[in-house]
């Protein structure tokens, strides 16, 4: 982790990751990225559907393989790069028949390296698998939820999955989260721990680094008049003064569960979460 002298204030709690020390290239592919417009938090009537967001530094979009349907066909690792868009690393990969892609990197995988997307793919980092092919005890990445679907889940830096059990034609798997899930051993996954596993650990340290990132600040309730939140008005500091947390709009606020008991994957949970 990179640390800071402590010129001001915010400056003295303040971390980063040295990227300086992991990437090998600063400009992206131009032929793999594209602008893209943010929704900021907004619907398409320009209406706040999600507060706190808006704003921040103006990003260029990098098209990411999540499918990875080259299959057979090895990759070699041209580049580390840095991605605005994802916590994690992602690399250039260029395949034997000339396509390039960008891939989201696991750790240990380097410049020079080779990642295969086969059934009969060795078991190595990056590589990428059915999950029937692979043993019991694994840690996996870029998981699909149907086969052929493209990776959906364990995508975010320094997470990953672990295989329990394998039991024709199911595969269990423990989520990052702590939930156990069953899964379609015919979908596929990639070997190995999502790349830069200190993201966690970064201390944003000031509101304007926030901003940059396109987090906009949030207002207490209990600074907001009664009219704008159930915790708002009274003479100074005033108590909840309600039976259980709500929100804004006088919903449930802490240890409440917003899953639908109905849908559709909840037969596919073996044990919930425990984060």
């Amino acid at each position: 982790m990179k640390t800071y002298r402590a010129f001001t204030p915010s400056r003295r709690q303040m971390t980063g990751i040295e990227y300086k020390k992991i990437l090998t290239r600063s400009e992206p592919e131009k032929s793999l990225t594209f602008g893209r417009k943010r929704a900021f938090g907004r619907s398409n009537q320009g209406r706040i559907t999600t507060r706190h967001k808006g704003a921040g530094a103006k990003r260029l979009w990098r098209e990411v393989d999540f499918s990875m349907e080259k299959k057979d066909i090895p990759a070699k690792v041209l580049s580390i790069e840095y991605d605005p868009n994802r916590t994690a690393f992602i690399g250039l990969a260029a395949y034997r028949d000339g396509a390039k892609r960008y891939l989201v990197l696991p750790s240990g995988v380097g410049v020079g390296d080779e990642i295969l997307t086969s059934e009969k793919a060795p078991l190595k980092r990056g590589n990428r698998l059915p999950l029937k092919n692979i043993p019991v005890g694994s840690q996996v990445y870029n998981i699909e939820v149907y086969p052929g679907g493209g990776a959906k889940l364990v995508r975010g830096a320094g997470t990953f999955a672990q295989i329990l059990a394998q039991d024709a034609p199911i595969t269990l798997l423990k989520l990052p989260s702590g939930e156990i899930r069953k899964l379609q051993d015919r979908a596929w996954a990639s070997l190995g721990q999502v790349s830069n596993q200190d993201a966690n650990l970064v201390v944003i340290g000031k509101a304007g680094r926030s901003r940059w990132l396109g987090i906009r600040p949030t207002v207490r309730g209990s600074a907001m008049n009664p009219v704008d939140h159930p915790y708002g008005g009274g003479e100074g500091r005033a108590l909840r003064g309600t039976r259980r947390p709500k929100n804004k709009w006088g919903k449930g606020g802490r240890g409440v569960k917003t899953r639908s008991r109905k849908k559709w994957s909840a037969s596919l949970i073996v044990a919930r979460r425990t984060k």
